[in-house]
């Protein structure tokens, strides 16, 4: 049992000795501030996307670090989970995308704007949080699949085609496992392309920006999977 003065000394001393050790902690945060966030990244781009983050009030539906109303997906990682592709044509559309689905307001974004949304998530995925937050299974596949197969996976399918194309009951998309066994080559190209020439009205899919190079690697994949 302490007397009134140990106890007394005992408080003092602890609150003393977890004091100094937050302001140490802190202090050692604050000087590392410029390389865990990559303040030398932060380029005209990435402060104008902040800016229209702020502008459009963003954080009232989503969570930004952690930070947020929880009412949307946390967008941190978000680059790394869905890709530029994705994103543009999101930002371009998001209603259009996925119409079961809670409705995004279209913000009008010119393809400048979009560009520097993409920046800004971009620079936020790329800092060091510690492991926050975790990192996106991407492709629904494990890395053991993944190596087995003869084409490798384009990233672009891992977060980009997996957003809507699950292959579980009630996703947005088809299955695309099998794919290159309905439709031919050329036809797999024309939907990828112009997905909503195939059937008017029908089709949800928006067209991607992608390459003459991403749709080959596209092609190559589903055809490969297919087999």
């Amino acid at each position: 049992m302490l007397s009134k003065s140990q106890a007394r000394a005992f408080f003092l001393g602890g609150t003393g000795v977890f004091a100094a050790a937050f302001l140490a902690l802190s202090y050692d945060s604050i000087q590392q501030m410029d390389k865990m966030t990559h303040a030398d990244k932060l380029t005209p781009e990435v402060i104008a996307g902040k800016k229209l983050w702020e502008d459009n009030n963003c954080m009232g539906c989503h969570t930004l670090f952690g930070e947020g109303a929880y009412y949307a997906p946390e967008l941190t990682k978000v680059v790394d989970r869905r890709g530029k592709v994705w994103m543009r044509a999101f930002l371009k559309n998001p209603v259009s995308t996925d119409p079961n689905r809670r409705k995004m307001v279209n913000y009008h974004f010119t393809d400048e704007q979009v560009e520097h949304l993409i920046a800004f998530f971009d620079w936020c995925g790329k800092v060091d949080l510690n492991g926050f937050p975790a990192k996106p299974p991407l492709g629904r596949l494990s890395d053991e699949q993944i190596a087995k197969q003869a084409v490798p996976q384009p990233k672009v399918f891992a977060t980009t085609c997996t957003a809507c194309h699950t292959g579980k009951t009630g996703s947005i998309g088809p299955d695309l496992s099998q794919v290159a066994k309905r439709l031919t080559r050329e036809q797999i190209e024309s939907q990828i392309r112009n997905p909503r020439k195939a059937a008017p009205g029908k089709v949800q899919m928006p067209t991607l920006p992608l390459t003459d190079d991403q749709i080959k690697e596209l092609v190559d994949y589903l055809e490969a999977i297919s087999k």
